[in-house]
């Protein structure tokens, strides 16, 4: 077992708690966690995140609002789809009015 196996739980469970039509990034889930610097960590959780249904990882995104992670789901526009099925508006591969439906774990939960 890798020892990045109890960070990637973690973000799993943060991530499984994104409420519905909103988002989030992965460095607001590194600062939650006490990792600030570790949103490229965060981001490597979230490739692997595809083995686990309930982690809806396309509510994870760039600290801009980008879908960076786009290429690690399938077909071509997924991620985008899945966003959109929620009311958010994704233009470009950037969620629009991002200031406002940013979820931050830290002041949320």
């Amino acid at each position: 077992m890798s020892k990045n196996t109890g960070f990637f739980e973690k973000v799993y469970e943060v991530a499984r708690l994104i409420p519905y039509g909103r988002v989030t990034s992965y460095g607001a889930i590194a600062k939650y966690l006490g990792a600030a610097g570790s949103a490229r960590m965060v981001g490597w959780a979230m490739n692997g995140a595809g083995k686990f249904p309930d982690v809806p990882a396309h509510r994870v995104v760039n600290r801009k609002g980008l879908l960076t992670g786009k290429h690690h789901f399938e077909g071509t526009n997924l991620m985008q789809q899945l966003l959109e099925s929620e009311g958010i508006v994704v233009i470009e591969n950037q969620i629009q009015e991002f200031d406002t439906l940013h979820w931050d774990p830290v002041s949320e939960l």
